[in-house]
């Protein structure tokens, strides 16, 4: 992921050297040419080693770039938790490939992933200490001594899964990256293999490439180019084969053999490049796919299903593209900021207002954030939370039908919601002044992959924060609310998700799923209909099904990174019982329960009860002298509407309650264990982590907080599915001494030119007003 380069830019307004929205940019070992000129090494910041810093360190000033956004010079060329460069997946790739024991073990591997292998929480802050800006001392604990500081920080290292397609093993491998930069100068990789280990009975997650490799191996296997003919489909080219993993439901999808189940969707003759496939499913026949070595090994026609007839609504470009009329009533809308952004950036570290954190993005889960705080006044930096991000993601559908039932997705951990991002450059995926972001990856065989513009920051407008009118003067306080968005949006199949954390002035950061794109469909035999699903079009309907998202939030609550002092707390708001305490009939309270252990912490939301969760720290008191804390608040909320037999809940266990917490621990990071795909073994990740009882009352926590929507699909979700939106809320909870509202930059006045001059409404900050 790169951000050495500005790249705030309007939306919609093409750039003149506008890329390729994916490029492959460095082969492992070679030097390569970054986006928009730049070389590899100077877009990431260069070499893995950090370079010697001189132990008396002085903060560097901020300096403004050409397009508005202050960029603040950095003391070293990489942060320990700075995604990998492009240069770093290269020389870590080129690493393991040397190290195969020979040229058949080499030419077999396939990179599944090259993610940072992130570095323990002291490493961190030693890292914003003393070598990064803004410089934190208070972040260490302090000696009877003075500080010994060391001239450079640990090496960086990276983690990589290599599928080997000749023996159909997986490894783990574990590369200390010392001197990347020396790759970019066209010399040899200088990495360092510190372990490999293979990983039994387990499959990694599906790759891109595969997706091609098993579309062509489908279609030119002639039992299936009959099958077609059968259906009046002679063309090839119109026939879209998606390649769904197997899941687990008997011994026949074990992870010995790389599976896939695909499913099959036809276009029809159309030369319309944005004609919606997904609009004739292909029901009946049953397929299954060898990915290792690329060969059908179960095939049967089974049932003929007509395919359902050509629909005009088929195509979802713009009404003018397919004979109907586009909206003309709707006038521009100008998002400007003339004067640019409020945020300022350095490499991946943000400032907003008062908050502060850093951006980081993985293959797997997409957008990490690292290191959220917020600078209060003389309390100064106050941490908040280590790490956020999206860890897994289920789709359950409720058809029992073949082949619906097993449409039951893993996205994080059998496709990769990052390494299936967007590049948002084009478009008006985010309006206003914006900070893009690249991703790296590597491909299947090991190749660098550049994402441009994947992630999306900016400010966006969002009403009023707080109002109050005098009725007796006449005078009112008004505050607009703004707020900071960190984005990026992915498509699996036929789903978009957006996933979004915003930061807002009053303290509050709202986490929140955007779903859009186009519904998985089924096709029925004229004059059918289907009980689990809704009949959208002629012979066609929508099965019912659900989304789960599972949020990690790895909490820090007041808490340097060498301390444990947080504690989870339930809320329940209870009616007070008849009697003395409740003459009136009317009294109820909050009631406090402390969470002492994990399988004390498996919970369910309740609205009934206003039920939510704080995390508060147990040594550090408010003006009140109660515990600070940051309250989780859900949103709407479901639980898996399936028998505890149902297939897919032997891998998703989690998904049996809305709440999980953990103390912390670097292995347990993805709730379904990091190798869903095909995975045989019952409740593995989460679900088994908390059978060890483990106590939460002091500790270092980690939320688990699996939230969901049930679609009963709509007519008015064809073509195109609207967004829905779905999240939670984590705010202040005795956290600030009052409220952070007060704090803000004044909004619009409703008061004139006049008005605003009087001496009356300069003593109140010129927001008076007669309304």
């Amino acid at each position: 992921m790169a951000s050495a380069q500005e790249k705030a830019t309007d939306c919609c307004r093409p750039a003149r050297d506008a890329p390729g929205a994916r490029r492959v940019i460095a082969a492992p070992g070679k030097v390569s040419m970054a986006p928009r000129g730049e070389r590899v090494a100077a877009a990431a910041g260069g070499g893995a080693v950090m370079e010697e810093i001189a132990t008396a360190v002085q903060p560097t000033t901020a300096k403004a770039s050409s397009k508005g956004i202050p960029i603040m010079t950095r003391a070293q060329r990489f942060h320990p938790l700075d995604p990998l460069s492009a240069a770093e997946i290269a020389v870590a790739v080129a690493t393991v490939r040397a190290a195969g024991k020979s040229p058949e073990e080499r030419d077999s591997m396939r990179f599944v992933e090259a993610v940072l292998l992130e570095p323990e929480k002291n490493v961190v802050a030693l890292a914003d200490a003393y070598f990064f800006p803004p410089f934190q001392p208070s972040l260490l604990p302090r000696t009877k001594g003075s500080a010994v500081i060391p001239s450079r920080l640990p090496p960086r290292r990276a983690k990589l899964v290599v599928y080997n397609r000749h023996s159909n093993e997986t490894t783990i491998w574990i590369v200390e990256l010392s001197e990347v930069h020396a790759a970019t100068r066209g010399g040899h990789h200088r990495g360092k293999v510190i372990s490999s280990a293979v990983v039994p009975d387990v499959q990694p997650a599906m790759d891109a490439m595969e997706y091609a490799e098993c579309e062509a191996t489908v279609k030119n296997y002639p039992p299936f180019i009959e099958a077609m003919k059968r259906r009046g489909v002679d063309d090839m080219e119109l026939v879209m084969v998606d390649a769904w993993c197997a899941g687990y439901y008997t011994d026949a999808d074990s992870p010995s053999r790389r599976l896939a189940r695909p499913l099959i969707f036809c276009r029809t003759e159309s030369d319309s490049p944005m004609e919606n496939g997904y609009a004739r499913p292909v029901e009946g026949i049953h397929v299954v796919v060898d990915m290792q070595n690329d060969v059908v090994i179960e095939f049967e026609d089974r049932k003929f299903v007509p395919l359902p007839p050509p629909d005009h609504l088929r195509n979802y470009t713009p009404g003018e593209t397919r004979g109907g009329v586009d909206r003309s009533d709707v006038k521009p809308l100008i998002i400007d900021q003339p004067e640019g952004p409020s945020f300022r950036i350095n490499g991946y570290f943000v400032e907003w207002q008062k908050w502060n954190f850093r951006i980081g993005f993985t293959p797997k889960e997409g957008l990490v954030i690292y290191s959220v705080a917020y600078v209060d006044g003389s309390r100064g930096r106050r941490p908040i939370a280590h790490r956020l991000s999206f860890v897994e993601m289920v789709v359950p559908y409720g058809d029992p039908n073949e082949p619906h039932y097993r449409k039951n997705a893993f996205d994080a951990g059998e496709d990769g919601l990052g390494k299936n991002a967007h590049s948002l450059k084009k478009g008006c995926d985010c309006l206003g002044y914006i900070k893009y972001f690249d991703a790296h990856f590597t491909n299947f065989t090991g190749h660098v992959e550049t994402i441009e513009n994947c992630v999306c920051l900016h400010e966006e407008d969002h009403g009023i924060l707080w109002k109050h009118q005098d009725w007796r003067t006449g005078l009112a306080e008004v505050r607009r609310s703004r707020r900071l968005t960190v984005s990026f949006i992915c498509t699996v199949a036929n789903y978009e998700y957006g996933f979004y954390w915003h930061f807002y002035q009053d303290g509050k950061i709202e986490s929140e799923v955007k779903l859009t794109g186009i519904l998985s469909l089924g096709a029925l035999m004229p004059g059918e209909s289907r009980k689990y699903g809704t009949t959208i079009a002629p012979s066609l309907y929508a099965p019912v099904h659900q989304h789960f998202f599972i949020a990690r939030m790895d909490m820090a609550v007041d808490c340097k990174p060498n301390e444990a002092h947080n504690q989870v707390v339930e809320i329940n708001v209870k009616v007070e019982s008849a009697g003395t305490h409740n003459v009136h009939n009317n009294a109820f309270f909050a009631e406090e329960k402390i969470l002492k252990s994990e399988l004390e912490a498996m919970r369910d939301c309740d609205p009934s009860s206003a039920r939510h969760w704080i995390v508060r720290n147990t040594r550090t008191v408010n003006r009140t002298g109660q515990p600070t804390g940051y309250r989780l608040v859900p949103g709407s909320n479901c639980l898996p509407l399936a028998l505890p037999e149902a297939k897919f809940l032997r891998r998703a266990g989690f998904l049996k309650h809305n709440l999980w917490v953990t103390p912390y621990n670097s292995d347990e990071k993805f709730p379904g264990g990091e190798f869903p795909n095909q995975n045989p073994r019952i409740h593995e990740g989460l679900a088994t982590w908390v059978k060890k009882d483990r106590p939460l009352e002091e500790t270092d926590i980690v939320l688990w907080y699996v939230f969901g929507l049930t679609h009963i699909p709509r007519l008015e979700d064809w073509p195109v599915m609207p967004v829905e939106r779905i999240g939670f809320m984590l705010m202040p909870d005795g956290f600030f001494n009052c409220s952070p509202a007060v704090d803000v930059p004044p909004g619009s006045s409703d008061v004139d030119a006049k008005e605003a001059e009087s001496p009356k409404a300069i003593q109140n900050g010129g927001l008076v007003s007669k309304l």
